[in-house]
């Protein structure tokens, strides 16, 4: 008996046990009340374990109870412990395998990331691992190029300020126009374009349709959209909707932007385009829309899908605008280009770039220029498409009328968007 006290003695007093207490007592494990009144195997405790109760009132632990409680919690941090010492085992065998390879001369990169390392294990064959780390060796040689040349052309400026530091400054009668002026001129033209200009919406709904190399390139893309756009006489107000805050489309845009993702002059929302636009001005351009897209509509609001697919996934952003109940249309490209390889997707910024044409000239065969010329041998029956102006231009002539087609070129029409916008924002202010 006095060997079990000492024991039991021991086992209160370890701070192992106090906590399996206060642990017991948050989740009502325990059972608090008077000796008397409990049948089951229990003993009383000092009221030193449970501060909020009184000094008289004793405390009764079911032992079966703290067993389990013990047991359970032990047998969590074994979990965590485990899984941890899995990932750090799986990791480590992955530098081991791209170690291997690059002993065996394989296309490996010298320096791999944590990320990329977790990249390469989600990729379930060989081959695919060969091509992810092949990709990764070209990046890093690009960059390594990039780095010496910029180099060799800073020691080139500086030699050349070295040796001219004798001669004497010329003067000059044309002002210099600087870089930061011009950029000066691109950001007040995105300002009012957010104002005032015909918005465009990329949908960013497709995370769960890429792969992360397709995310990358996506974003790519859609930022030689947005420099694009920038530059344009007349841009769009960019939309970017659906973009989830720390989801994968707005964590490449910070690794890629970094601080100017914050001055950037588009409007990022996770709001869908449906809870912004009216539904009836809502066009979604997708390549597998039955409907030919014949003019561009300066009242329309135009939406391109943020998706990149090497692999092709047909009718993917056709059921987006199905589900939405939303027009569709696609570029007539097989009315006037004669179609030869590849399919009849454009990359994000080839589909912005045809879209501003359309929207300053109206002009298809300018347009449709910013198609890879190695998808196509020409156009169709240009000779025809001549006879056909020429034809329009002699009826405008005998009736005094314009056709829509020289309204739609001039780039400050009527009957635009921007200029609608406006005359209504001057109306709102007067």
């Amino acid at each position: 008996m006095n060997l079990f006290n000492k024991l039991l003695f021991n086992v209160v007093r370890s701070p192992v046990f106090s906590l399996a207490i206060q642990d017991g007592i948050k989740r009502k494990l325990f059972f608090i009340s008077p000796c008397k009144a409990i049948t089951c195997r229990t003993f009383a405790l000092s009221s030193w374990l449970n501060k909020d109760s009184s000094s008289s009132s004793t405390e009764k632990l079911d032992l079966d109870e703290w067993k389990h409680v013990v047991r359970s919690v032990s047998q969590e941090e074994i979990g965590e412990k485990t899984a941890e010492n899995d990932v750090d085992s799986h990791l480590a065998a992955t530098r081991d395998l791209v170690e291997m390879w690059r002993l065996l001369g394989r296309a490996v990169p010298e320096n791999i990331s944590e990320e990329q390392l977790k990249i390469l294990m989600e990729n379930p064959t060989k081959s695919s691992k060969r091509k992810y780390l092949k990709f990764l060796a070209i990046k890093e040689g690009i960059k390594r190029s990039q780095k010496e040349k910029r180099e060799k052309q800073k020691q080139i400026r500086q030699e050349l300020k070295t040796n001219n530091e004798n001669f004497e400054l010329k003067n000059t009668f044309l002002k210099r126009f600087w870089s930061r002026s011009e950029d000066l001129i691109f950001e007040w033209r995105a300002a009012q374009s957010m104002i005032f200009g015909q918005p465009l919406v990329f949908d960013m709904a497709y995370e769960n349709y890429m792969s992360c190399r397709e995310m990358e390139n996506a974003v790519k893309q859609m930022m030689e959209s947005e420099g694009v756009n920038r530059k344009a006489v007349d841009p769009f107000h960019l939309y970017y909707c659906n973009l989830t805050v720390d989801g994968p489309y707005h964590k490449e845009f910070i690794k890629r932007y970094g601080e100017a993702w914050d001055k950037l002059f588009v409007t990022a929302t996770e709001k869908s385009h449906v809870e912004i636009f009216p539904q009836n001005q809502l066009v979604y351009l997708t390549a597998d829309s039955p409907n030919v897209m014949k003019t561009f509509e300066h009242d329309k609001i135009y939406i391109i899908g943020s998706l990149v697919d090497k692999s092709i996934q047909t009718g993917v952003s056709l059921a987006q605008a199905k589900r939405l109940n939303l027009a569709t249309a696609r570029l007539p490209l097989d009315k006037y280009l004669q179609w030869e390889v590849g399919a009849k997707n454009l990359t994000l910024n080839q589909m912005l770039q045809i879209l501003m044409v359309l929207k300053d000239t109206g002009d298809w065969m300018k347009a449709l220029k910013f198609v890879p010329q190695r998808k196509y041998s020409g156009f169709v029956n240009p000779s025809s498409f001549l006879k056909f102006t020429l034809d329009t231009r002699k009826k405008t002539m005998l009736s005094g009328k314009t056709t829509s087609q020289e309204k739609a070129s001039n780039q400050f029409a009527r009957n635009s968007f921007r200029q609608q916008m406006q005359r209504k924002w001057w109306e709102d202010v007067s």
